[in-house]
């Protein structure tokens, strides 16, 4: 009796586990069965909610009960991306993870988010920063900039304390031997609308960001801090050919619950993919300036390691981290 009692135990068990993975087959064969949600952690007309929304739009035709972008700002984009980490792991909701999942816990203003809350599904693009002032201002290079830094204290808006663009405004002042006032703002976009304002003095977003101001001719780039020059703007020196070895920038992609199923992830994945390779998409992220930068989810997984290693020496090397 207690030899088939064990049998059927384990029976019971074996079968629940089959169902277990037929259910997850199940749920990813009818993926999406309803609405789904992209969660962007920053403002509305920012890069990053610009290209969310490219990407939803190009891949909305496989969504047959609606596909939104949700703007979810606060805390340097960690408030976004703790409600994409925390969300229910079946599909419905995909953040717009950026370069601050990876820098934010290691300021202390992480709030507790850290990269491997997430599955990374893809990488989508990546971004250097553009150190911008207005177009009326003095400074008409970067070293005419640095220099007046060394006698005054230089306004630079960021979109966040230790996001990216905060990063890269410090790494580029520490590498010149000055000192700027962080100006913090919830995403690039309204730390533009300061600048524009003459409320501060420069912001070092990416040069998608700031591009459609230049050729307004209300802005103007003194530098990028990239590797090497930016095809789009090949006019346009590094601070490291002027003297400055600073790089830095961000990258996009998107990332799910940790715990979401794989044959989920997987058609998440497949369709995100085909969106990022589609014709609307390709040509509105060369118009804006933006660089197509795919990576699968095991390479982005590999990246999200190693930046995160790079990220905490540099940020404990400018010390950066709030107690």
């Amino acid at each position: 009796m207690k030899k088939t009692l064990v049998l059927l135990m384990m029976l019971s068990l074996v079968l629940g586990s089959v169902f277990a993975q037929g259910g997850a087959e199940a749920s990813a064969d009818n993926y999406p069965s309803g609405p789904v949600s992209v969660i962007v952690p920053y403002s509305a007309g920012g890069g990053t909610d610009l290209v969310a929304r490219a990407l939803v739009d190009a891949a909305k035709d496989n969504f047959p009960k609606n596909i939104a972008v949700e703007n979810r700002t606060g805390g340097g984009g960690a408030v976004g991306m703790s409600y994409g980490a925390n969300a229910k792991a079946d599909g419905s909701v995909i953040t717009m993870v950026t370069v601050e999942l990876v820098t934010l816990p290691h300021t202390g203003t992480g709030a507790g988010l850290y990269y491997d809350q997430f599955k990374p599904i893809m990488m989508v693009n990546s971004a250097y920063s553009a150190v911008t002032v207005k177009a009326d201002s003095p400074y008409d290079t970067l070293n005419e900039f640095l220099d007046a830094a060394k006698t005054k204290t230089m306004r630079v808006g960021n979109s966040g304390v230790g996001a990216i663009w905060h990063l890269a405004a410090a790494g580029l002042a520490k590498t010149a031997g000055v000192s700027f006032n962080h100006i913090p703002f919830d995403g690039a976009a309204p730390a533009i609308t300061s600048l524009l304002g003459g409320h501060i003095d420069a912001v070092t977003v990416s040069y998608a960001e700031v591009v459609s101001q230049v050729k307004a001719g209300n802005l103007k780039v003194l530098a990028v801090l990239a590797p090497e020059r930016i095809p789009a703007t090949p006019d346009l020196p590094t601070a490291k050919e002027l003297g400055y070895d600073v790089a830095i920038g961000t990258w996009r992609g998107l990332g799910v619950p940790k715990d979401t199923p794989q044959p989920i992830a997987d058609k998440i994945y497949d369709i995100f993919s085909k969106a990022a390779a589609s014709e609307g998409f390709v040509k509105f992220m060369n118009s804006s300036n933006n660089v197509v930068d795919i990576m699968d989810s095991a390479s982005y997984g590999e990246k999200l390691v190693t930046d995160n290693e790079m990220f905490k020496m540099l940020i404990e090397e400018l010390g950066l981290k709030q107690q």
